[in-house]
């Protein structure tokens, strides 16, 4: 059994701590160095000499140190190794000619480094940490016998061609100063500028600058600079992020005509959104380990079943089991008929914003539901979520309520406040509730912009859940996190607003989290820029069935995890939805 120590350096201070670790280890209590301070005065473990007693990581109070026995099965030394007592990637995916292959697994895990060395942005070192960089044939050697082999011989005989989105999108305008049609056709090497501006849906800010478009927009133009390349494999990491999910399924339906069209092209693709995951691809790799410390690339599975597997948490060939439960989807359709105390309605809501308008002619809300909110960018949503939070006033009409609100808002604070007095009233009320189960505890002495895109999210959401409100306002709480942190956290949002009798209005692009912890459905529709109607709530039923109506998809329930899953166009399936009136079931 292989046993390896990671330290998080960012979260290691001895100078807080004492330099506990090195007090505690039994190795150095016998005189032999284990852990000394290494590099930049933090904790270094020597594999070697620890014992996997497990002292040093139960009682560092930054939770910077982990001590773990790897699965028995995995006989070999790592792919790429960050550094002394950091992450470990083993495994690589495998590209597929004529098919898209998804990568399905936890932030943290190593999804992004192992596209990075694919695409041959990170030199592997297998490990041994006193290479500088290993060159093409060295890495071929490695692989000698394997897929990964032939794949970069490919690559070094130029038979591979890669082109590749990077995750964080938003880095573009601040190495890019210009239109976006200068932009695109500055990378165009296919002469298919025009072509792929319309198929994207561009051309409406084509001649706006980088710096003014919006995150979507910014998404979209990722995705035509990477489509604009001349390559036959495309890579793409998280493609759907900032999209509503109408855009989420002309982009997936665009990712999935570029493998399609003939057997000579390859995409790899990340993705959390579950549904379009699953709507993407034909076959998925899971990623398991544990976060920031190591990650396993499993075998290919057909998308179904290996979505399958991630949501039940057990490998069956590797013989891993890589989650404690399964994860279950209840039937949705079950309505909840109990009647429930009113809190809040509205009545002829109307606002002007420029040269968009806003109706909601009326509706209301009851204690202990989960009202769920879908519809297109830029029809009102977060407008509609302002005004019941009282952050903007009507032209006309009125909320008619006596009530307390507690807003999360879209974009959150990235401000030099301690996380610990941001979550102040969690901490004392909720800790069993809200700290624990997010696993918030190991940002205690953060600051707020020393945190991921994901961990201020699930900080936000917990302090907005732990404030006294009777009704519960959230925009867009996916964002940045993977499916199963989307997952847990439908969860918790969905039993605390039952165990607390309150209740949450919930804005979200992913139509499984909002399918996982909504009660009632409000659904937006209109005219983007130009007009919004907010229309129920509705049953869940009734809801889902106007929407997807509306964006011109069915969707099913998926036959052994209950999950829905997005119909194939124009499907025996399909047309049998649709001619029953039943795109939701």
């Amino acid at each position: 059994m292989t046993r390896i120590a990671v330290v998080k350096k960012d979260d290691c201070n001895p100078i807080k701590c004492q330099e506990l670790c090195m007090k505690l280890c039994p190795i150095n209590r016998a005189d032999e160095d284990c852990i000394v301070l290494g590099l930049h005065k933090k904790a270094q473990i020597d594999e070697i000499l620890c014992t996997g007693c497990g002292i040093c990581a139960n009682r560092c109070p930054f939770e910077a140190i982990s001590i773990i026995n790897l699965p028995q099965a995995l006989n070999e030394e790592p792919i790429h190794q960050h550094g002394i007592n950091g992450f470990r990637l083993y495994n690589l995916p495998t590209p597929i000619f004529g098919k898209v292959v998804g990568i399905l697994g936890k932030n943290g895990i190593g999804k992004t480094t192992a596209l990075s060395i694919l695409s041959g942005m990170i030199k592997p070192n297998f490990g041994d940490l006193s290479i500088q960089e290993t060159n093409t044939d060295q890495i071929i050697e490695h692989f000698k016998g394997s897929e990964a082999q032939r794949y970069f011989e490919a690559v070094r005989d130029g038979k591979i061609n890669i082109a590749y989105k990077p995750q964080n999108v938003d880095q573009i305008p601040k190495n890019y100063n210009g239109t976006v049609r200068d932009l695109l056709t500055k990378v165009d090497q296919k002469g298919a500028f025009e072509e792929v501006s319309n198929d994207l849906g561009l051309t409406r800010f084509l001649d706006t600058n980088i710096s003014k478009i919006s995150g979507g927009e910014l998404q979209r133009v990722a995705i035509a600079a990477t489509v604009l390349k001349k390559a036959n494999l495309y890579i793409f990491d998280e493609p759907t992020s900032y999209l509503d999910i109408k855009q989420r399924i002309k982009v997936s339906k665009y990712i999935r005509g570029l493998a399609s069209a003939d057997d000579q092209t390859a995409v790899l693709v990340v993705e959390h959104d579950l549904i379009i995951l699953d709507y993407m691809t034909d076959f998925v790799h899971i990623m398991y380990g544990k976060e920031a410390c190591y990650g396993i690339v499993s075998q290919p599975k057909t998308t179904r079943v290996g979505i399958n597997i991630y949501l039940g948490g057990y490998l069956k060939e590797e013989n891993i089991r890589f989650r404690d439960k399964p994860i279950t989807f209840d039937n949705r359709l079950i309505e909840d008929k109990s009647e429930t105390e009113e809190i809040s309605r509205w009545e002829g809501i109307s606002t002007k914003l420029g040269n968009f308008s806003l109706e909601a002619k009326e509706g209301r809300f009851t204690r202990q539901k989960v009202v769920g909110v879908v519809g297109e960018n830029g029809i009102g949503k977060t407008t509609f979520v302002k005004i019941l939070a009282g952050v903007t006033k009507p032209d006309l009409g009125d909320i008619k309520g006596d009530i307390k609100v507690s807003y999360k808002p879209q974009y959150i604070d990235e401000s030099e406040q301690l996380v610990a007095t941001l979550l102040g009233d969690a901490i004392q009320k909720y800790n069993a509730q809200l700290i624990e189960p997010l696993k918030l505890k190991q940002f205690f002495y953060k600051k707020l912009n020393q945190l991921s895109g994901g961990e201020r999210q699930r900080v936000a959401i917990a302090a907005a859940l732990a404030k006294d409100a009777d009704l519960y306002l959230m925009d867009e709480p996916s964002a940045y996190l993977d499916v199963e942190q989307r997952l847990i956290i439908a969860r918790i949002i969905r039993d605390f607003i039952i165990n607390n009798e309150r209740t949450a209005l919930i804005v979200d692009h992913d139509l499984m989290f909002i399918d996982y912890l909504s009660h009632n459905l409000l659904v937006f529709a209109g005219t983007p820029a130009i007009e919004g109607h907010v229309n129920g709530p509705y049953t869940m039923e009734d809801g889902m069935n106007q929407f997807l109506e509306e964006i011109a998809i069915s969707c099913r329930r998926d036959e052994e995890s209950n999950r829905p899953r997005i119909n194939k166009p124009n499907s025996q399936l399909d047309r049998e939805q649709r001619d029953n009136g039943k795109l939701y079931y």
